[in-house]
């Protein structure tokens, strides 16, 4: 018996799906979480692909883990909790291109690409549904720098590591952009106040 599952990095808890599956099969559920927080501690504040290949028969339990899915990557790497949900008015992150290299190795196996520079390309892609910013730009802007060979001297040396400048450089703009992005916040809220008032205004009529 084969079960897919989607578990937080070290933290797993019992809850009713497994139990359903693993409950008829005499399978100690807990017995079971422990063995998949153990295999997945190294990715905590991380959702891991998981499977597990149960012998019904001897109740033997294997655990592999795969590698996170590249937004988790992303998420990881910059620090960040969640993507944007306006990605046009509000970023979340400022990433190097060495970052996204270095994501890029990490999947490489997982995301069926001929080569390095289409694995970062797809992480890229990634950046642009989470709303971040790539080397100060929006990462739409980045993949066509990349397809024009802008970072092929990067990739092509797998370069993952920047210098303490750049990061400087990057966190300064990124602080920029959020003293903007906050005033974008404020006028969206207050644009939809005032659209809740027109609504109730309206219902009174």
């Amino acid at each position: 018996m084969i079960i897919k599952i989607l578990a937080e990095g070290g933290a797993m808890k019992p809850g009713p799906a497994l139990s359903q599956k693993l409950g008829p099969a005499g399978i100690p559920v807990n017995s079971v979480i422990q063995k998949v927080n153990d295999a997945t501690k190294d990715f905590k504040g991380m959702k891991v692909p998981v499977e597990l290949d149960i012998d019904v028969g001897t109740k033997e339990v294997q655990v592999r883990v795969f590698s996170p899915p590249v937004a988790e990557l992303l998420k990881k790497e910059l620090g960040i909790e969640k993507g944007s949900g306006l990605q046009k008015d509000l970023q979340v992150a400022n990433a190097s291109i060495e970052q996204i290299i270095s994501i890029a190795k990490t999947k490489m196996q997982n995301l069926l690409c001929k080569n390095l520079k289409s694995a970062v390309k797809t992480v890229i892609g990634s950046c642009v549904s989470l709303g971040i910013l790539i080397e100060n730009k929006p990462a739409v802007e980045v993949i066509k720098e990349i397809e024009e060979g802008k970072y092929d001297k990067e990739i092509n040396e797998e370069k993952t590591e920047m210098t303490e400048e750049k990061k400087k450089e990057l966190e300064d703009y990124f602080k920029k952009i959020q003293k903007q992005q906050e005033k974008i916040a404020k006028q969206l809220e207050a644009k939809k106040t005032e659209e809740k008032k027109e609504d109730s205004s309206q219902e009174k009529k």
